[in-house]
């Protein structure tokens, strides 16, 4: 993130995660602009398959979800809700630790990015093999406190 002060801002980030980036961009779009108490009351919903993710991106063959308002298609990503949650909960200790109130603390930015490739091949028949690359993600969260 551009413009980083560490005076007033407040910083987590998980790196090399290994969770599907497509959820990991879904929940961190979802969760930009939130309280930090909202997303992690959010994300524990969403791991608890009560409330699904917006799928915005990459949607095809992706379910629609009747309780998402605005947008129809939407999944659980329960795995890396689970993952996402303890960043931000690493980040809630961040700001206390900073001595801002975590109540009152505002995501101003959320990122997921690719990582390394575990790269893996299968055995084919006839001698053959496929690729079975995995994607590892990075997750960053930027907090301020609300003035």
């Amino acid at each position: 993130m551009e413009g980083y002060d560490p005076a007033i801002h407040v910083r987590a980030s998980g790196r090399e995660l290994n969770i599907s980036p497509k959820a990991a961009r879904e929940i961190c779009n979802t969760l930009q602009g939130m309280t930090l108490s909202k997303a992690i009351e959010l994300t524990e919903t969403v791991e608890a398959k009560e409330a699904p993710i917006a799928f915005r991106r990459h949607k095809k063959k992706v379910g629609h979800r009747s309780e998402l308002v605005g947008f129809p298609t939407g999944s659980y990503p329960v795995k890396a809700a689970g993952k996402i949650l303890g960043v931000l909960q690493n980040l809630r200790g961040n700001c206390e630790f900073k001595g801002l109130d975590p109540d009152r603390v505002h995501l101003i930015h959320a990122s997921a990015k690719a990582g390394r490739v575990i790269k893996d091949y299968v055995p084919r028949a006839h001698g053959r093999s496929s690729p079975n690359f995995h994607v590892l993600v990075h997750v960053e969260f930027v907090a301020r406190e609300a003035q």
